[in-house]
């Protein structure tokens, strides 16, 4: 665990991505890691995909080695080491990712959906997979506001849990102050918007926090309860901060969701680095009762499930999160793409379905995507 990983893309380098990665290696005497991976051929017969392969490699050996010049130029004492790897993007950064201590990439803002269902995307997938925390550089850190600030999302989940061990650590490291937000979604019903209500998420933030300042005494920290959707007073929340720290999954969701709605909507919207925390890997499967004692599983303000329209809530078919060999005109659940149930954005909850063949045994396709009004705007109606 004694390097940084920074995926560098050969079409074009997220310059704030690398700049991010070098001083963070600087910062934790860590070796600095960059990896290019070439994605092999489709069809490795035909001459135009033989050649397209080789402009492929060629392109990757110029990126990294540009890459590697930059960082030189930055921190000419900084510790590097390159590596061409061959192979789908993401699925050699997570491979990589179990030896690391961070993982860090660029967006190429390719946009929601995109970024899920695209054979080339690497951000989604990355996050949702990878064994240590994914820095994700959409837009540089916010160094010039006073005090520097690192936010973290706190939900009482043992996700989040682990994302404020991050934080804390980051924090420190940075000489910044931590900020810990708990967002309170507005709810339809007014009787849940009292002052009770309120009272009861700065206990449960208070608690989720309860033992950290005695470990930490030089950060700083602050706690605050933001009411609205938690994606959209995130996002605000990243706008004059060095980082935005989140747990992997959060209380929302189907437990075959790898990644949180909140998580992808972050990535999508965040004005600095998100960086995405998994749990410990002892911890993953069943947790454990450091994290389950802080964790509050009687009340949770993120987004629910959202089931198909007229079913009513259910859990997530026996076929949903496994791989299937594909078929023509479906998109198969690969590993690297696993198909989440939904998502949700500051505009809405869009609700995407994996639906299977009539067997519900070869593979399975997505049907088209629905958008479904926020609390706040079912209120107003």
């Amino acid at each position: 665990m004694n390097e940084i990983l920074l995926g560098v893309d050969p079409r074009e380098q997220s310059v704030p991505a690398l700049v991010w990665a070098a001083e963070e290696a600087v910062r934790r005497g860590l070796v600095l890691r960059l990896v290019v991976a070439v994605p092999p051929a489709h069809d490795a017969v035909r001459y135009d995909a033989i050649a397209h392969q080789s402009a492929l490699r060629t392109r990757a050996e110029s990126a990294i080695a540009n890459a590697e010049d930059l960082v030189r130029e930055l921190h000419h004492g900084l510790r590097t080491a390159t590596e061409r790897v061959n192979g789908v993007p993401a699925t050699v950064l997570c491979d990589m990712a179990e030896h690391v201590a961070l993982v860090v990439v660029g967006s190429r803002r390719l946009g929601r959906l995109p970024e899920v269902f695209s054979e080339s995307s690497v951000v989604a997938p990355l996050t949702a997979r990878a064994d240590c925390p994914v820095v994700v550089v959409r837009a540089p850190e916010h160094t010039t506001t006073h005090p520097p600030t690192v936010v973290v999302g706190v939900d009482g989940s043992e996700s989040s849990q682990a994302a404020v061990a991050f934080a804390l650590a980051e924090a420190r490291l940075r000489e910044a102050r931590l900020r810990a937000v708990w967002v309170w979604p507005r709810s339809v019903l007014a009787h849940d918007d009292g002052e009770e209500g309120l009272a009861e998420r700065r206990r449960l933030l208070a608690e989720s926090l309860a033992g950290w300042a005695d470990r930490y005494p030089d950060v700083a920290i602050s706690q605050e309860v933001l009411r609205g959707h938690p994606v959209e007073q995130l996002a605000l929340t990243s706008q004059e901060s060095l980082s935005l720290v989140v747990g992997r999954r959060g209380r929302g969701g189907y437990s075959g969701m790898r990644l949180g709605s909140t998580v992808h909507g972050l990535l999508d919207r965040a004005l600095c680095p998100v960086i995405t925390v998994p749990l410990p890997r002892g911890e993953r499967q069943t947790g454990h009762s450091a994290w389950a004692d802080r964790s509050r599983s009687g009340t949770t303000d993120r987004p629910g499930p959202t089931a198909p329209l007229g079913t009513g809530a259910r859990r997530p078919p026996h076929w949903f999160n496994r791989e299937f060999p594909g078929q023509p005109g479906w998109r198969p659940a690969t590993a690297a793409h696993s198909i989440p149930i939904e998502m949700t954005s500051g505009d809405g909850v869009f609700v995407l379905r994996a639906e299977p063949d009539e067997e519900e045994t070869t593979s399975v396709r997505t049907v088209p995507v629905k958008r479904i009004a926020t609390p706040a705007e079912g209120a107003e109606s």
